[in-house]
């Protein structure tokens, strides 16, 4: 076997054991959604320059405005309670261990379902239907949803809500109020987030641990931040320093002209604290509101093709017939998927998607997930150092479907590559020396090649 094709064997072989062993974060490309639904016209944005002077008076006037659109979400949900019984099977160790009887049916028969209390913030962007924007998971699995307005406690009033659509890849959700305050909704007014700079000013308006319209400030502090929405699954996010914490969750993140350009959704903590500690991620408001027509008819439809991909490695350029670093590196493809069936295999290096040059992995994520399901778009491939073209025809993805991940894991440092017959582990610095590797070197090594298997031939 020539140098070239060892080099590239290598380089494919690391791709496939990073996915194996969680590397690769976002890879299903299935992290945004493409949006056809017209049910619901999407808010205006403006989309003018952020400019002008801030003063002593900038931030009290953007509080001033935005707080009345600001909502506190109370919500009821059931969750299965843990049984004694849940340790032994379903049996009663008092019975088992004692001989006394158990009740007819057997404890473990009982249906124990406990109710669990959440709360988390909204804003209001249709006063006239009461629509609502919020986390998806400030409301997921939720029987009831109670939405109060007001400032304080003592003049909160709530409202009851149901839930219109959600999404959980973008952690967003729409609700709506049953019914609602006979005086006019203040409604929020919408930024360009892709406008927004590490340094840029933002206030986060919200209700951590139950304190109503709680004014936080501070600033952007990375656009594009990868944050894990989902297993295998990421999304870019805004990186804040303005404080949230929990409670905060499904807030307006403002711009200086208190035009909201993200929705808070986490926050980073460490293990001695549970609060903020200066780092907390909002979802950007312009995919926000690209899936609002969606999320009214209560559905978000999403393209896929069926590949997991990840970057492509820097010393693997010359190999894979690139004169620069970009395109989409395909790891793997699944069985009967739409790129299966159009021929794409692994090692093939996606550079350009339906005439658009792809110059990293998130750049084809985008562009499929985009494209509504059924269009057929053609695929330009690197593959042994030449020009291929496929055309593939995206399909809908099944979340459901497409929630089993890569292969689990069997414990320690190990894991087994399903269907490729090979047993991985972490490279160890131990193990780095052995290979002469340099020190830092991450990734995956092969522990053990099942005989017969598909890494053996």
């Amino acid at each position: 076997m020539s140098s070239r094709k060892i080099t590239l064997f290598y380089a494919l072989l690391i791709a496939i054991a990073s996915l194996a062993v969680g590397m690769v974060l976002a890879s299903r490309l299935d992290l945004s959604p493409q949006s056809s639904a017209q049910t619901m016209a999407a808010p205006s944005v403006n989309s003018a320059p952020l400019s002008g002077p801030i003063d002593a008076t900038t931030f009290r006037t953007i509080a001033k405005n935005a707080t009345p659109l600001v909502v506190n979400i109370r919500t009821k949900s059931k969750r299965r309670a843990q049984d004694v019984t849940d340790f032994f099977g379903g049996e009663d160790p008092f019975g088992r261990f004692f001989g006394l009887p158990q009740p007819p049916g057997g404890r473990g028969n009982r249906p124990r379902d406990q109710v669990v209390e959440a709360a988390g913030t909204g804003f209001i962007i249709s006063g006239k239907e009461g629509l609502i924007l919020t986390n998806n998971h400030v409301v997921e699995n939720a029987t009831d949803i109670l939405v109060a307005f007001g400032e304080s406690q003592l003049d909160q009033e709530e409202y009851k809500a149901k839930l219109v659509g959600r999404d959980q890849l973008s952690d967003s959700a729409l609700i709506q109020l049953v019914d609602k305050p006979s005086r006019p909704l203040v409604e929020a007014r919408f930024g360009d987030s892709s406008q927004m700079q590490p340094g840029d000013w933002v206030m986060a308006i919200g209700n951590p641990f139950g304190l109503a319209h709680t004014v936080t400030v501070g600033v952007i502090s990375a656009t594009k931040r990868p944050f894990s929405v989902a297993e295998q699954r990421s999304q870019d996010v805004l990186q804040t320093d303005a404080a949230i914490n929990p409670g905060n969750s499904g807030g307006p993140l403002l711009n200086v002209r208190g035009e909201v350009i993200g929705i808070n959704t986490a926050i980073l903590a460490n293990s001695r604290s549970e609060g903020n500690i200066g780092i907390g991620f909002a979802i950007p408001s312009n995919l926000v509101i690209e899936l609002l027509p969606q999320l009214r008819t209560g559905k978000v439809i999403r393209g896929r093709i069926g590949v997991s991909v990840t970057e492509v490695p820097r010393e693997s350029v010359g190999d894979l017939g690139l004169k620069q670093r970009m395109g989409a590196l395909v790891a793997t493809v699944t069985n009967d998927s739409p790129a299966a069936k159009a021929g794409v295999k692994p090692g093939d290096v996606v550079v350009e998607v339906n005439g658009k040059p792809i110059m990293s992995r998130d750049d084809l994520i985008r562009i499929v997930t985009a494209t509504k399901p059924g269009t057929t778009v053609p695929l330009k491939l690197m593959r042994d150092k030449k020009e291929v073209t496929v055309n593939v025809t995206v399909d809908e993805l099944d979340l459901e479907a497409e929630s089993g991940g890569v292969p689990g894991e069997e414990g320690g440092d190990q894991e087994t590559g399903g269907g490729f017959g090979l047993t991985l582990g972490n490279i160890t610095p131990s193990i780095a020396r052995s290979l002469r590797l340099p020190p830092n070197t991450l990734g995956a090594v092969i522990m053990e090649v099942e005989q017969g298997g598909v890494a053996e031939g």
